[in-house]
């Protein structure tokens, strides 16, 4: 039998034990390893079986399992999004059509999630969905903090200051200040005594200090920061800008709206059922034009910031009327 390596295989050994010697490693043992090893499967890699295993429901409605394996698919996708803002922050040598790149990745990832969030809102009974949704309280899509982390990493902290208390804040306010007066707090309030739901506080007690920890390290990490670092001539390219606009659009616009429009269908039409909701104040929280939430106000023109999402509003109670 010819034992001869082909070239290209020898190549390969080489270039292998160019990285193992010089690290003190036997290659002779790293290849009988290797010789062991099973060959690799789509179900085991991805773990399929366990995905597929990680719906639980709390009821015996049919649709639940519909509605947890759509906030497990957005959830993927807003972890695919902190993958790209982590790309964007570590690169010490970022350049306007590699931070495009990104930028556009995470606005097909909103996109994905705006048209699905649709087809769910359109899709699923209304009555099945109030009688499951009775017995999840108070969990909310509140809770969902790398939503949250999504947002700090696309701006300056200060801009998720709740609007009333930026200015009494002043600009030497802490991390944990600006926190503490972020702009989420104030939808997940009782509507009536306009206390703390137990929404938020099972939220703050579980994450209050990772956040606080996120934005230190996304101080000067964000994508508004990245944008900003970029020589002044770069921050001019129209497709960049775009691109940024269009992220603010989708995550301070688009999405909460979807969200908005699922409360108007499910929720509005009877009064009593907001508490499935966890008791959040979602009439005020998630109209865009209400939190006037905005990444790049520098971007925007003063009408466009006067009428933030106003339109949006007005078609989506159109259409629901």
């Amino acid at each position: 039998m010819d034992h001869t390596f082909k070239p290209e295989v020898l190549e390969q050994l080489k270039r292998l034990e160019e990285k193992y010697v010089p690290l003190g490693q036997d290659l002779a043992a790293y290849l009988e390893g290797l010789y062991h090893t099973s060959f690799i499967t789509y179900w085991d890699y991805i773990h399929l079986d366990s995905l597929l295993s990680l719906q639980t429901p709390r009821t015996t409605i049919p649709d639940e399992k519909i509605f947890i394996m759509y906030h497990q698919i957005t959830e993927l996708y807003f972890k695919l999004c902190l993958e790209e803002f982590k790309q964007i922050g570590e690169d010490k040598d970022i350049t306007v059509d590699w931070l495009l790149r990104r930028l556009k990745r995470i606005n097909r990832y909103f996109d994905n999630l705006i048209n699905s969030f649709d087809v769910m809102v359109d899709g699923m009974d209304p009555k099945q969905f109030l009688q499951f949704r009775m017995a999840l309280m108070p969990a909310s899509g509140f809770q969902s903090v790398q939503y949250r982390m999504i947002e700090i990493a696309s701006t300056d902290l200060r801009n998720l200051v709740d609007k009333a208390k930026r200015a009494a804040l002043g600009l030497e306010s802490t991390h944990e200040e600006m926190i503490g007066c972020i702009y989420w707090k104030e939808g997940a309030t009782e509507v009536a005594s306009g206390a703390k739901t137990l929404t938020l506080l099972q939220f703050e007690q579980k994450y209050t200090e990772q956040l606080i920890q996120f934005a230190k390290q996304y101080a000067d990490k964000n994508v508004w920061h990245v944008y900003k670092s970029l020589p002044q001539h770069e921050q001019q390219n129209q497709k960049l800008k775009d691109a940024l606009r269009d992220l603010d659009s989708n995550v301070n616009v688009n999405w909460p709206l979807m969200h908005y429009k699922s409360a108007v269908r499910y929720l509005q039409r009877d009064p009593e059922v907001i508490a499935a909701t966890g008791g959040t104040n979602w009439q005020k929280y998630l109209p865009p034009r209400f939190q006037k939430r905005i990444f790049y106000p520098e971007l925007w023109s003063e009408t466009e910031v006067e009428e933030w999402g106003k339109g949006w509003v007005e078609k989506v109670l159109g259409e629901e009327n």
